[in-house]
């Protein structure tokens, strides 16, 4: 279980204490700065938390924010009260202000897209990509792909299956991700779990099927190199797609 997301419950906990940590920080500096200095102050580390964190994390660094914004910094001070309306105001804004810009914080780390500039990916993803369109099988580049990806991600083994999907195993997921049943994991730290890992296939939507990945003892792919994985599991599912709509011979 140490593999699952830390770095997540870490953020989670953050989202609650870097708040009320920064305006504890700033109470000397009541008198004599404006609140909404403070303010503005508070929504930097909103986003500190939701870059390094999860949505969640950043909507609880955004509560957390205008929580302790009220109780430090709004007359009556160390009450849950505010009187004044532009108080009330700079409140208002600053957990929405707080709430929108952690999602996107959040959205940029969770849905980056990492530019490959390795030669070697490229040219898998090319050779890959070359072969799905010229290949007279699909299974010809599931074969490929096969191979390319027990040495892209360390693996001692990979197939492929046809079909439904049997079972939960741990997932690979488009953005580099490993998901399980108990939720993210940590791949980045611990690298793939044990046993196997699915990677499935689509064309033009269509599920197609997907490859069992099998990796070796301690394997720690990069989140460059699974990235190049998925990339490459769907240019098999073009594949599949081309040769399911291609016109048959008479």
């Amino acid at each position: 279980m140490t593999g699952y997301l830390t770095r997540d419950r870490a953020a989670v906990a953050a989202g609650l204490a870097a708040p009320l940590t920064a305006a504890a920080a700033l109470l000397p500096f009541r008198a004599s700065w404006p609140d909404t200095d403070v303010a503005l102050l508070l929504v930097v580390v909103v986003v500190a938390v939701a870059a390094l964190g999860s949505r969640v994390a950043g909507a609880l660094a955004a509560i957390s924010a205008a929580a302790w914004f009220d109780f430090f910094f709004t007359l009556p001070y160390e009450r849950f009260t505010i009187r004044g309306s532009s108080d009330i105001k700079t409140a208002v804004l600053l957990l929405a202000v707080g709430l929108g810009v952690s999602q996107l914080a959040a959205r940029a780390r969770r849905l980056q897209v990492i530019t490959i500039t390795d030669a070697g990916y490229l040219a898998q993803i090319r050779a890959t990509a070359s072969l799905a369109t010229s290949a007279t099988s699909p299974d010809a580049v599931a074969d490929y792909v096969k191979e390319q990806l027990t040495g892209l991600l360390g693996l001692d083994g990979c197939r492929f299956e046809y079909g439904s999907l049997l079972g939960h195993p741990p997932r690979l997921e488009p953005d580099g991700s490993v998901m399980t049943e108990h939720g993210r994991w940590d791949a980045d730290l611990s690298g793939l779990p044990a046993g196997e890992v699915e990677l499935r296939t689509f064309g033009n939507g269509q599920y197609y099927g997907r490859f069992m990945l099998k990796p070796k003892p301690g394997a720690k792919p990069s989140l460059q190199a699974r990235l190049v994985a998925v990339t490459l599991a769907d240019q098999a599912g073009r594949a599949f797609s081309a040769s399911r709509n291609a016109p048959s011979g008479r």
